[in-house]
């Protein structure tokens, strides 16, 4: 009983499939695992948002951040209000007499910076740079670190009189004018430097190493902190974001660059190369059953090549292929073995059909024949005695 088996459900076409379901499945996984890892990222970023943010971030409780100056000042009574764009910070201003804390600010011009400080009534640079010295406390510019050790305020200051002694970080050269008092001295210049600011005041200080969590309970630091940011009942904390700036970039883009007629030219570089696709792409149809090779017998390859060697005139060759052929044959009808030489073949063959021995050699294995007739002659002998062979061994059935 012998089952039939379609095309479509035939082994050589469901391998095709198979490979598609396991590149879908091996791209399904790695588009899994990539949302997994991306999941746990943003669950680790988000978590840690909070307990570590950038230097001296006002709500950050890491070792650089300044969270624990603005409980102490909440403590004191003094409202503190975060904000992380200067549009906020403006509007926070406009409430009543308040202190601006503010870092550095490269992302503002500096008409933004005088805009911002305007409008308050003291302002506290808690990381000043030289821009910003220079704007809000003219004359006065970086003196490189101080080195170790505490330092006494040495100024008639009185808000740093009762903060007492304190080891300064950055160090500031103020100008002689009058209205800029510079205390605690060190090296070649002083850790902290106030100056006017229409009816109030602007401070410098290096709130990286006095205000952080890290630092703040160290000396005087944080009874310095309040004093010069307490002075108002609000404090508005600017913390500027990456996007807040009023900076225009004046660079030329790419566009403005290259020339007008590149851009049509990639265009139609872009059409041409979807036109070539297109033409040229090879389409794929439906699965196509492969037809299997036939089966052909081995008299007929081993003729079809001598006439092969007969075509290319070397009747040597294609009379030992003749030959090559008959006697694998004569020696399977006689029943001898892959073992038997040529002459125990021949000599066999005589034997069985009664020729002479001499003449049977001279077929299949002495005669050499000297042109294409000769080959004929030598291929019909050959024919007659494997039909001659083939009656002796199986008189009941007729040759081929």
């Amino acid at each position: 009983m012998s089952t039939s088996m379609s095309p479509a459900a035939s082994p050589a076409a469901a391998q095709p499939r198979e490979g598609r379901r396991r590149r879908i499945g091996a791209w399904v996984a790695i588009g899994a695992v990539l949302l997994i890892i991306g999941g746990i990222g943003a669950a680790m970023a988000s978590a840690g948002q909070w307990n570590q943010r950038e230097a001296l971030d006002p709500e950050s409780a890491g070792p650089t951040g300044t969270r624990a100056i603005v409980e102490v000042l909440r403590d004191q009574g003094v409202e503190v209000q975060v904000v992380r764009d200067r549009d906020a910070a403006a509007a926070a201003l406009t409430r009543g007499p308040a202190t601006l804390v503010l870092p550095d600010t490269p992302a503002l011009s500096d008409d933004g910076v005088r805009a911002l400080t305007d409008r308050a009534d003291d302002v506290v640079l808690i990381d000043p740079r030289s821009r910003t010295l220079g704007l809000l406390i003219p004359g006065t510019e970086a003196a490189g670190f101080a080195p170790a050790g505490i330092v006494e305020p040495d100024c008639d200051l009185a808000d740093a009189v009762r903060s007492g002694a304190l080891e300064p970080g950055a160090l500031f050269r103020a100008s002689t004018s009058s209205g800029v008092s510079a205390c605690y001295p060190a090296g070649d210049g002083h850790g902290l430097v106030v100056g006017e600011h229409g009816d109030g005041r602007v401070a410098a200080v290096d709130g990286t190493w006095l205000f952080t969590n890290a630092h703040l309970a160290a000396d005087g630091n944080a009874a310095l902190a309040v004093n010069l940011m307490a002075r108002h009942p609000l404090v508005v904390w600017y913390q500027p974001g990456l996007g807040d700036t009023d900076l225009t970039d004046t660079d030329p883009t790419l566009g403005e660059l290259t020339p007008p007629w590149v851009s049509p030219v990639i265009v139609l570089l872009l059409v041409a190369g979807v036109a070539a696709g297109i033409w040229r792409g090879r389409r794929f149809g439906p699965l196509v059953a492969e037809r299997l090779p036939v089966t052909v017998r081995a008299s007929e390859t081993t003729e079809g090549r001598a006439r092969l060697y007969a075509q290319s005139r070397d009747t040597l060759h294609a009379a030992d292929q003749l030959r090559i052929g008959a006697l694998e044959r004569i020696g399977r009808l006689l029943g001898l073995g892959p073992a038997a030489s040529t002459p125990e073949i021949a000599d066999a063959a005589a034997a069985r059909t009664g020729l002479d021995r001499g003449a049977a050699r001279g077929i299949l294995i002495d005669h050499i024949p000297a042109d294409e007739a000769d080959l004929v002659t030598l291929s019909l002998q050959l024919r007659h005695l494997e039909d001659a062979v083939h009656a002796a061994v199986r008189p009941e059935r007729k040759p081929r």
